[in-house]
């Protein structure tokens, strides 16, 4: 088993944890991005923090019929996980601000899926990927992710199982320390926009 500096070092090793002043995903500042990008760019890194992924999964009593997760930051690591659990995998992708399934993916009835992120701040999108599975009629046996950034604050109101539970320091774009002192903002995340 993985300790937590062990997970950390990996992000370390793969040059993804970065230092400056970010605009996340979920729109909240924080002076720190974990960038699982650069982690994903290395396939036995990735192999590593998936299969320890899923052996907490395992241990835990989850089972699952398939994988799902938001594109873009998801797909490498569902792919993954889908490999590890000996699953299929699909993804929900944005267009014109809404999730939807493309490229002949669908969600079965009845059937019981993980929902994956690679890291979870506020957990909006993987919050609408889980309800788009249940509508559908999926049933979302577990979220997991490899970095829980809340330290465990997030609420899913389902059951979650992350790798690495951590809490970084995040701001509203209004309260953020970063942007009282004038630090230039920049948006490195998949729903971001160009830093103006």
């Amino acid at each position: 088993m993985l300790t937590n500096e062990d997970i950390l070092q990996v992000y370390v090793d793969a040059e993804a944890i970065l230092k400056g002043h970010f605009q996340l995903a979920s729109g909240r500042h924080s002076d720190t991005y974990m960038q699982s990008a650069k982690l994903f760019m290395y396939p036995e890194k990735t192999k590593l923090l998936c299969g320890e992924l899923a052996q907490k999964l395992k241990a835990n009593g989850i089972t699952v019929d398939g994988v799902v997760s938001p594109a873009i930051g998801g797909i490498i690591m569902g792919y993954e996980m889908a490999n590890q659990l000996s699953v299929p995998n699909i993804y929900y992708e944005r267009v014109n601000g809404e999730m939807m399934l493309r490229r002949g993916f669908t969600v079965e009835a009845g059937k019981r899926y993980l929902v994956v992120e690679d890291v979870v701040t506020t957990g909006g999108s993987v919050k609408e990927v889980a309800d788009l599975v249940e509508k559908a009629g999926g049933i979302v046996e577990c979220i997991s992710s490899v970095v829980d950034r809340s330290n465990g604050k997030v609420d899913f109101s389902r059951r979650y199982i992350p790798l690495l539970s951590t809490e970084v320091v995040s701001w509203e774009a209004c309260d953020c320390e970063l942007c009282k002192k004038g630090i230039p903002v920049q948006k490195p995340g998949t729903k971001a926009t160009q830093a103006k």
